[in-house]
């Protein structure tokens, strides 16, 4: 700053010869979880899978020697290593040592065909893939696609049983030539990519999300903070960890050391056998995976007399199943969040006078997306045109708009679409919502979910919460459908529950005794809900195909 009357620039005392060096600064990487974990509680249990069973100091050495086998391959910084495998423990060392080169992990959505992997794999110029060999033959078409295919390294499951390879190597052979003292050093850069993850592409090629070293850091500690997520926590894999790289929980429950325990599927009967057997504390998932388990018969609870602490993410779990859940003694944690910022980086933190209001006032309060995350800067309704905050009311709608270290760096090699979603120096989440007046938000729908019916905007999201308090009702999407006179009105799709019955006319009277006119669904469909791998209703699909049927008179 310029001193007054003299043109000389005052010097800040507390920065001369006061630089960064090795002793006070490194750079932040969810790697060294890895190191602290196996140094200080070696003998500790790290990864549950079926019957087998790893423990920590196990662990860092397997990801040592999969880093040095990987290297031996040609894998080094800024190289990408794809992954197409379900929750198994490769997965979990893939998280460390991938990143222990500098490299990068694209773990895959399992549930994705040929063409989109194809897509994926070209565009991310991955070197390496790891496969399961219950994704060999969509692997195996994407390959014949491409004109220079990554590395295929299989990776065998005894529970799933024997498979002919894919590639010319096996995982454990590849760990086999690998060096146990291999040396991880800090990434050059807490700014380097530490992973790749692509969007769903419901319109187009799906885009690339990439993340850094410094917000994994940060989202694992986060989880930590946000959940109360306790030391030795026994956490169940009921969330892919190709979502979101598992919230960061690969990493995050090395920082506590916890037990993995991976689970290939959502079963609800096997859910609550490994509950029983490996005394679960902690798991996560969609709205879909505890609807599922709290519809499950109740006989399959017997035996588990401590409480489950579940993390729900969705953009607004039904109050049914929030309800269900603290029936079941499932205490839920709400969480939000994108593939952008690393998965959840809001939390609907509760609050202590919460506990006395009757059951279905905590579910609304629960229900919505909270706050920022600690270690997330700030969390915002603003109106997307101006970027000014919108009325604290609980009515006035915005968009939800996040800063801070867990967000994404971009998008990659699409410019155009990074500086779209960082306009104005927020990051744009196309959720809409409002701000209540001590500073929660809740999400009211999706930009593209918001049907307009004669100038009115209906929230989908209103009509299926309503619908999920239907006593037959498991699973609710409402979408638009084309309408002559009104332009589009609202339609939803049922799922009932096993052995309940509901006909169209006692839905839509159902819905008529307690919606406004214009809200209630103008048809109903008892079909399948397309869903994605981990749990989300695909909308996008339903509203395909009401556009694809004539206008309703």
């Amino acid at each position: 700053m310029n001193q007054k009357g003299g043109n000389s620039v005052q010097q800040n005392p507390y920065e001369l010869g006061l630089d960064r060096n090795p002793a006070n600064h490194v750079a932040l990487s969810p790697i060294s979880f890895l190191e602290r974990v196996a140094r200080v509680h070696p003998a500790r249990t790290s990864i549950i899978h079926g019957e087998r069973a790893d423990n920590w100091q196990t662990t860092a050495r397997r990801c040592r020697q999969l880093a040095s086998a990987l290297a031996g391959l040609g894998v080094g910084w800024g190289d990408t290593v794809a992954a197409m495998l379900p929750n198994v423990p490769a997965m979990i060392e893939l998280h460390f040592a991938v990143p222990m080169l500098g490299a990068v992990l694209n773990a895959l959505n399992t549930r994705l065909d040929a063409e989109a992997i194809a897509f994926m794999l070209a565009h991310g110029e991955a070197k390496v893939i790891f496969v399961d060999p219950e994704y060999a033959a969509t692997i195996a078409a994407a390959i014949q696609r491409l004109p220079n295919p990554p590395r295929v390294i299989d990776v065998a499951d005894p529970l799933f049983g024997a498979a002919p390879p894919l590639g010319t190597l096996e995982y454990e052979d590849l760990l086999a030539v690998g060096d146990a003292a291999f040396t991880y050093r800090a990434p050059r850069d807490e700014w380097d990519a530490i992973a790749l993850n692509y969007t769903s592409g419901t319109t187009g090629n799906p885009k690339g999300v990439v993340t850094h070293h410094r917000g994994a850091y940060l989202n694992s500690v986060s989880n930590v903070l946000d959940w109360g997520l306790p030391q030795h926590v026994v956490y169940l894999w009921t969330l892919p960890m190709f979502h979101c790289n598992g919230w960061c929980f690969p990493w995050a429950i090395a920082l506590q050391a916890g037990t993995h325990v991976c689970l290939r599927k959502v079963d609800p009967e096997l859910i609550y056998q490994l509950i029983r057997r490996h005394r679960i504390t902690h798991l996560c998932g969609a709205p879909i995976v505890y609807s599922m388990l709290i519809h499950a018969p109740k006989s399959c609870r017997e035996g588990i007399d401590w409480p489950l602490e579940g993390l729900m993410a969705g953009a607004a779990p039904p109050i049914a199943i929030l309800a269900g859940c603290e029936e079941a003694r499932i205490r839920i944690t709400h969480v939000y969040g994108l593939t952008e910022t690393y998965g959840p980086a809001s939390v609907c933190e509760k609050k202590l006078d919460w506990e006395a209001l009757p059951l279905e006032q905590r579910a609304q309060l629960n229900g919505r997306q909270g706050v920022a995350y600690h270690l997330q800067q700030d969390l915002q309704v603003l109106d997307p045109q101006t970027l000014q905050p919108v009325p604290a009311d609980g009515e006035s709608i915005g968009e939800l708009f996040f800063r801070g270290n867990i967000v994404m760096k971009g998008y990659l090699k699409n410019p155009q679409a990074t500086q779209e979603a960082f306009a104005g120096g927020w990051f744009h989440t196309g959720d809409l919502g409002v701000m209540y007046p001590d500073g929660y938000v809740k999400i009211k729908d999706r930009s593209k979910d918001v049907i307009i019916s004669g100038g009115e905007n209906i929230s989908s999201l209103e009509v299926e919460d309503l619908l999920y308090k239907h006593p037959a009702v498991l699973t609710a999407a409402v979408v638009a459908r084309p309408d002559k006179k009104w332009g589009e009105v609202p339609v939803a799709f049922i799922e009932l529950k096993p052995g309940a019955t509901a006909s169209e006319s006692e839905i839509v009277a159902w819905c008529r005794e307690r919606l406004a006119g214009f809200k209630v669904p103008k048809a109903v469909f008892f079909a399948p809900i397309p869903k994605t791998s981990t749990g989300k209703l695909q909308k996008f699909v339903l509203r395909q195909q009401m556009k694809s049927t004539d206008a309703i008179e």
